[in-house]
């Protein structure tokens, strides 16, 4: 998510846990181990049932987030282990840590190498990121003028790496939020109708993926992108022309159709249907 400061960026990536599906006893088993390993749990917690929430600082070192020391200790990536890792100021991250989550967004896992040894650590968490659009933060912002010449926005910007991008599957922006919006009152019980929409998409993919040993549509690998993320004409055509263009890599088109799937699942539709790609194109080719 992208946007001027105030947008509400934090806010909604700390209110994804209330729409999460709860977690199952596979990955209740998963989580706690780590948890475990690493000295976190309690007489009082000994089990944990909550999707894990992480929200290191951007000041936080190179170790504490991807794990390692002496002894190797896992860091926040595999605390966030089946939950939601939340990186504010996502560009002010050291460059070491940005481009050191390229294998665990990719792999859901993490090697960490030393003379002697060789551990792995899981790491499948959702990764929610959260940026200004500049430096003073009001590029295009039509409120308060952005007061960052064309070269701090653009080194800026680069922060952020082709590869890490690459691997994000949905890009949002954030607009400066209206005063009506404030003032609004609360709907009730939204997030728990949003929650149960989520808990019977991700039904479908247990039944779908039940044989692959994997829990949900973005841990698809190729083989299974081919076999549940059949397509027709029409979509075979739109993608063409966006990888023919270059506007997609290898890498993309694979991410945009388990984005896709998942929103067919949302919509409780068995086939990708053009709106459910368009609809993943539309955040995937939305630029930074």
């Amino acid at each position: 998510m992208f946007g001027p400061p105030g947008a509400g960026k934090s806010i909604l990536a700390k209110a994804l846990p209330s729409i999460m599906p709860d977690l199952n006893e596979k990955e209740i088993l998963e989580v706690t181990k780590i948890y475990s390993f690493t000295g976190l749990l309690s007489r009082e917690n000994p089990i944990i049932t909550q999707r894990p929430f992480r929200s290191p600082h951007h000041g936080s070192s190179k170790v504490s987030l991807l794990g390692g020391g002496n002894p190797i200790v896992p860091g926040e990536i595999t605390l966030a282990h089946r939950g939601i890792l939340f990186l504010d100021e996502f560009p002010e991250f050291s460059k070491d840590i940005i481009e050191g989550m390229r294998q665990p967004l990719e792999d859901g896992k993490i090697f960490l190498l030393r003379a002697n040894s060789r551990i792995m650590f899981p790491s499948r968490f959702m990764l929610v990121a959260a940026a200004n659009p500049c430096p003073c933060g009001n590029l295009n912002n039509p409120f308060k003028p952005c007061v960052c010449n064309p070269s701090q926005v653009n080194k800026y910007k680069r922060k952020l790496s082709g590869p890490i991008v690459d691997r994000i599957d949905m890009i949002i922006e954030m607009p400066a939020v209206d005063f009506e919006k404030l003032i609004s009152p609360n709907q009730e019980n939204i997030s728990q109708k949003i929650k149960e929409r989520i808990k019977a998409a991700r039904a479908i993919q247990e039944i779908r993926l039940k044989n692959d040993i994997i829990l949900t549509n973005s841990e698809m690998g190729v083989p299974q992108i081919k076999d549940y993320c059949p397509m027709d004409i029409s979509e075979i055509s739109l993608l063409k022309k966006y990888l023919d263009k270059g506007m997609l890599s290898a890498r993309g088109y694979h991410r945009v159709l388990k984005v896709a799937r998942t929103i067919a699942d949302l919509d409780n539709s068995e086939k990708i249907k053009p709106p459910h790609l368009q609809e993943a194109l539309m955040y995937r080719l939305k630029e930074f």
